[in-house]
């Protein structure tokens, strides 16, 4: 147990919440403050993309005795259903027997974490907005507006964990020598929802994600325990075909038969969904350092925000409190060498899922209708099965272990070379499964 201290959480979003119950059991008291209202009294906004839960975030659940608790909220999806135009069905398995991500709805999610932190006595502060932070003194100071008179808090540390544009990282961001940088892609989201069958069971496959590739945008869904899918459609803000295009409900008609048709009995569903639910952008942010001598530190979205096509940013963000967990059981009362450490073993994790999400939205709305692509999937697949020695996919080494995502780019981009040569082999579609497609993958793994 560490020296007890008066610490403060700005965010009480899935990161914060969890910080609250580490904290919490190391034996500090915690005071969390949200600027929005507490989410178990009011509808969720209907900007919600469902969390993939893996292996990474279930450790970090199970280090503090929740992992249990929170599977209840889950439901397990070993596979890909890949809806490719003109195509049958397509189901890719994520990994090996029994590994699986796991579909949990936001809004479930955040509040189950709001009432465990509170079970373990964090103290919630809700429509609290922090309008300025005293760095050096770790202070907070709040109010109704920024012209308003504001309510000074003292703490001995403070916490940002108050998303991609974190008022905590702003004030950072005044510092000397603070690096930073934002970049939004050009396709926007909208949330869109599949109701159930009238017996409440699943209209589509409930223990796959589903994905509708098409090109430049696509179209995924994802299980939900009341018989729902939250459907997230990816699409450019601008364009020919873009959320600029769809004016009315007879646009959208159109767009949704023309692009997804496999699903048009839902359609009228999802025509409501899109006029309802607002467009939200994607933007990755990076920014160094995340701490403030022994003051203050950034966790989560505040510190590297993430484009969200790996399923992997609450993974990362639970990831960073474990992490941080690690090196107050390691430095015990020294904040200074625990932020420290933290923030320098996390950063280049950080950057490298970045890339890798990036890359995977290529992958997810383009590749994944690409015959070629399907195919090297299917050699790197079995290749794995029998050399697991020798080779195990990117997708794996992110999803179903904590292995670091900076070793992971390293070696995906290595095996990503590897693969390009294989498909050069010719005649390969004929060949895929063959001893000499076997002996080459081995050869130039031993190069």
């Amino acid at each position: 147990m560490q020296t007890k201290k008066n610490v403060a959480i700005v965010g009480s979003g899935l990161v914060g919440s969890l910080l609250a119950i580490y904290l919490r059991k190391q034996g500090h008291s915690v005071t969390v403050f949200d600027r929005r209202p507490d989410v178990r009294k009011v509808e969720f906004s209907g900007r919600s993309i469902n969390l993939a839960m893996s292996n990474r975030g279930w450790k970090a659940l199970g280090v503090v005795g929740i992992e249990k608790e929170i599977r209840k909220l889950a439901l397990p999806l070993d596979k890909r259903a890949m809806h490719v135009e003109g195509e049958p069905v397509y189901y890719q398995k994520y990994g090996e027997e029994g590994e699986a991500i796991y579909s949990i709805s936001r809004g479930v999610l955040n509040r189950k974490m709001i009432d465990l932190a509170e079970k373990e006595g964090t103290q919630f502060k809700f429509e609290e907005k922090v309008w300025e932070v005293d760095m050096p003194n770790a202070r907070l100071y709040t109010g109704e507006s920024e012209k308003s008179n504001w309510e000074e808090y003292q703490f001995d540390l403070i916490f940002g964990a108050d998303g991609a544009f974190s008022r905590v990282r702003h004030k950072m961001q005044r510092q000397s020598r603070f690096n930073y940088s934002q970049h939004f892609i050009d396709v926007g989201y909208k949330e869109l929802t599949i109701l159930p069958n009238e017996d409440g069971t699943h209209k589509l496959d409930s223990s796959s994600f589903h994905i509708w590739p098409r090109g430049n945008f696509m179209l995924i869904a994802m299980p939900n325990l009341d018989g729902t899918f939250t459907c997230t459609l990816f699409l450019p803000f601008e364009g020919e075909v873009s959320f600029e295009s769809i004016k009315s409900e007879q646009d959208a008609d159109v767009f949704f038969e023309t692009y997804f048709s496999d699903i048009k009995d839902e359609i009228s569903n999802l025509k409501k969904d899109f006029f309802r639910n607002p467009t939200s952008a994607m933007v990755t942010i990076k920014c160094f350092p995340w701490s403030y001598y022994d003051k203050i530190t950034l966790v989560g979205d505040s510190a590297h925000a993430i484009v969200p096509f790996y399923g992997q940013g609450m993974n990362a963000g639970f990831e960073d409190i474990s992490v941080l967990n690690e090196k107050m059981d390691k430095y015990g009362n020294d904040w200074q060498k625990i932020f420290e450490e933290y923030q320098t073993e996390r950063k280049p994790n950080a950057d490298a899922i970045a890339e890798l999400s990036y890359r995977n939205f290529m992958e997810m709305s383009s590749k994944t209708a690409d015959p070629k692509f399907l195919l090297s999937k299917k050699i790197e697949k079995k290749f794995a099965q029998e050399h697991p020695d020798l080779w195990t996919p990117l997708y794996s080494r992110v999803t179903f272990s904590d292995k670091a995502y900076s070793e992971a780019l390293k070696i995906g981009d290595y095996q990503r070379e590897i693969m390009d040569e294989v498909m050069k082999i010719p005649n390969i579609e004929e060949k895929w499964d063959s001893r000499e497609v076997e002996e080459k993958i081995i050869s130039l793994i031993r190069k």
